[in-house]
C-alpha cells in the first residue's frame, strides 16, 4: 500500500496544481487582484510606458491622420510614453473586443466608447478608473501644474457633456466629441410638392409630406422625382427614433435604477403609426432599405435622419458621398433638428464618443494614459477632429476659440473642410445643447436600447410582408423582443447584454480548453484510483 500511495500522491498534487492554474486563468475577470487606482505623487520620467488606444473612425483618412498627429505630438511632449493606435470602423466591435479581453486581462489602456458600454465593463472590479479625483488633482488633474500642454480645466468642459459621463456615483469617462441627430431635407422636393418647411419640424408634417410624395403616374414613376424609386422618409438609427419619440411624449423608457418601461401604450401607439407609413412605402429604415444619404443624394428620399456626424455624406456636393456622379440629383439641402411632437419643448438625443481608462497593475502606466486622454481634449485635437464631420468640440475652451469661430464663419467656402451642410449640422447642436438628453446608464442599457430599435424594425418588416399588425401582433412583438434581449429575467438590468453574450458564447475558447483538460486530468486520476482499489480487493 505504501508504494501505491507514493505513486498516487505526486499525481494528485499535479492534478490540484492543474486545477489551480485553470481556475486562475478562467476566473480572471478584468482587473481581478488589482486595488483601486491611486494617483502617484509624481510621474516617473525615468520609466518607459507603452499604452494602447482603441479608437473608431468611419474609414475617414483625415480622422486617422488626426489621431496619428495627436499621438506624434503627445509623444514629443512625453518621450517616455509610446501610444499604440488600433482603429475600428464600428463602436460595437470595440465593445465586444473589450468584453472578450476582460477575461484575459488584456483590455486597452484608453478606449473610445459609450457610457452604456462602460456600464457593462464595470462588472469587473476596479476595471475602469473613476476620474473625479484625477479631474481636480493639483499636479496632474485637468490643466494641472505638472501637465506639459494647454489642457482644459474641468469647468471648461461643456457641463451637459461632462454630466453624461457620470453614473454609478462616479465619472467613468470624459467626453471626446458630441453630436445629435439631424433631419437632412431635400428642400427642393418639399417645395415641389407644394409645402413650405416650418420653423420647427413636426412628426405630422413629416408624415403628411412623405405620403404626398408617394403619388405616381400611370407608368409607375413617382411624380416628385420621375424615378421608379422613392422612399420619402428613411431613419438611420431606429433605437434613437423610438427613444426620442418616447421622450418627446413624456412616456416611459427606463428609470435611473434600470427599471424597464419601454413596453407601454405610447410605444404601441407609435408603432401603429410607423406601421401605417411603412405599409404605404412612405417610411423605411437603414436596416431595411439602406443608407439614407445614398437615397437622398440620388433624389430618392426627402427626409433622411442621421447623426450630425454623418453630414459629410449628405447633399448634392457631399465630399464623402457614396453615390456615383451620374446618379446624383441637384437639390437644395436643409438641415433641421429632428421632428417634434411639441415644438415649444424640443427634445433631441445627445450622442457621441467618450474616452475611458482601464486600470492596470502599474499606477504610472495609468497616469500616462490619463495624460494622453487630457491631450485628446486639447484645442488642437478637438478643433481638428470636429472639422472632419459634424461633431462639435466638448470643451468651451475649443468652442469659443478664435480658430473654431473662424472655421464656422467660413461655411460654404468650399465643399471639403468648410462644406456648408457639415457646418450647419454642427451649428444645430451648438444652438440646441440645452434641449439634448441622454438615457439612463446601467448594465443592460445597451440591450434595452437595441430592443427599442428592434420594435421599429420588426414592425416595418412585418407590414412590408403583408402581415396584419393588430393587438395580437403587438402582444407577440413585445414578448418576442423582451425574450430576445433577456429583459424578462429577474435582475435583467444587471444581466450581461444579449449582444455581448451572443458574441462571446458561454466562455472564451481558451477557458473551455483548459476546463476540458482539467476534467480529463481528474477523470484519469479517478479511474486510476478505482482500478487500484478493485485490484486490491481482488487480491
Amino acid at each position: 500500500m505504501m508504494k501505491m500511495r507514493k505513486k498516487i500522491l505526486p499525481f494528485f498534487v499535479l492534478a490540484v496544481l492543474a486545477a489551480g492554474s485553470v481556475l486562475g486563468l478562467t476566473g480572471c475577470h478584468g482587473a481581478k487582484g488589482l486595488g483601486a487606482f491611486e494617483i502617484p505623487e509624481e510621474f516617473d520620467d525615468s520609466g518607459k510606458y507603452e499604452i494602447t488606444f482603441w479608437a473608431k473612425n468611419d474609414t475617414n483618412k483625415t480622422q486617422t491622420a488626426i489621431y496619428e498627429q495627436a499621438i506624434a505630438d503627445f509623444e514629443r511632449i512625453y518621450p517616455n510614453i509610446t501610444v499604440n493606435l488600433r482603429l475600428y470602423t464600428d463602436y460595437g466591435k470595440i465593445y465586444n473586443d473589450v468584453i472578450t479581453n476582460i477575461s484575459t486581462n488584456t483590455t486597452p489602456n484608453v478606449c473610445i466608447t459609450y457610457p452604456d458600454h462602460i456600464a457593462t465593463y464595470l462588472t469587473g472590479t476596479n476595471l475602469v478608473v473613476p476620474l473625479e479625483e484625477l479631474f481636480v488633482d493639483d499636479a496632474y488633474g485637468l490643466g494641472g501644474s505638472e501637465v506639459r500642454f494647454d489642457a482644459p480645466l474641468v469647468e471648461e468642459i461643456v457641463p451637459q457633456f461632462l454630466e453624461e459621463c457620470r453614473f454609478g456615483g462616479h465619472y467613468y469617462a470624459l467626453p471626446y466629441m458630441r453630436s445629435t441627430e439631424a433631419c437632412y431635407i431635400n428642400k427642393t422636393f418639399v417645395e415641389k410638392l407644394g409645402y413650405t418647411l416650418p420653423e420647427t419640424l413636426t412628426w405630422d408634417f413629416i408624415w403628411e409630406v412623405s405620403e404626398a410624395a408617394m403619388a405616381q403616374d400611370g407608368e409607375g414613376n413617382f411624380l416628385v422625382n420621375g424615378q421608379k424609386v422613392m422612399i420619402p422618409f428613411i431613419y438611420k438609427s431606429t433605437d434613437n427614433m423610438m427613444i426620442q419619440m418616447l421622450k418627446q411624449r413624456d412616456a416611459g423608457y427606463s428609470t435611473e435604477e434600470g427599471e424597464i418601461r419601454l413596453f407601454n401604450d405610447t410605444t404601441e401607439e407609435l408603432l401603429y403609426t410607423m406601421a401605417e407609413h411603412g405599409g404605404s412605402g412612405a417610411f423605411s429604415t437603414f436596416k431595411i432599405s439602406g443608407y439614407p444619404a445614398n437615397f437622398l443624394n440620388a433624389g430618392q428620399c426627402i427626409f433622411a435622419i442621421d447623426s450630425t456626424a454623418g453630414a459629410t455624406w449628405m447633399g448634392t456636393d457631399a465630399p464623402l458621398s457614396d453615390v456615383s456622379e451620374d446618379k446624383i440629383v441637384e437639390f437644395e439641402t436643409a438641415v433641421m433638428p429632428i421632428p417634434q411632437f411639441d415644438p415649444e419643448n424640443p427634445q433631441m438625443i445627445s450622442q457621441g464618443p467618450s474616452v475611458c481608462i482601464f486600470n492596470k497593475s502599474n499606477p504610472q502606466e495609468v497616469l500616462a494614459s490619463w495624460l494622453f486622454v487630457q491631450y485628446l481634449l486639447s484645442n488642437d485635437v478637438q478643433i481638428a477632429y470636429s472639422e472632419t464631420e459634424g461633431y462639435v468640440p466638448v470643451t468651451l475652451k475649443a468652442q469659443e476659440s478664435e480658430a473654431y469661430q473662424e472655421y464656422l464663419s467660413r461655411s460654404g467656402e468650399d465643399n471639403s473642410v468648410h462644406y456648408d451642410v457639415k457646418i450647419q449640422a454642427a451649428r444645430l447642436l451648438l444652438h440646441n445643447a440645452e434641449h439634448t438628453f441622454v438615457t439612463p446608464v446601467f448594465n443592460g442599457s445597451t440591450s434595452l436600447r437595441n430592443a427599442a430599435g428592434q420594435l421599429v424594425e420588426n414592425t416595418v418588416k412585418s407590414v412590408r410582408r403583408g402581415e396584419e399588425v393588430d393587438d395580437a401582433y403587438m402582444e407577440r412583438l413585445f414578448e418576442d423582443v423582451t425574450s430576445l434581449y433577456r429583459l424578462d429575467q429577474p435582475g435583467a438590468s444587471g444581466a450581461l447584454d444579449a449582444s455581448v453574450k451572443e458574441e462571446l458564447g458561454e466562455l472564451p475558447r481558451t477557458a473551455v480548453i483548459l476546463l476540458a483538460s482539467l476534467a480529463g486530468v481528474w477523470g484519469v486520476m479517478i479511474a486510476y484510483l478505482v482500478v487500484r482499489k478493485l485490484r486490491s480487493l481482488g487480491a
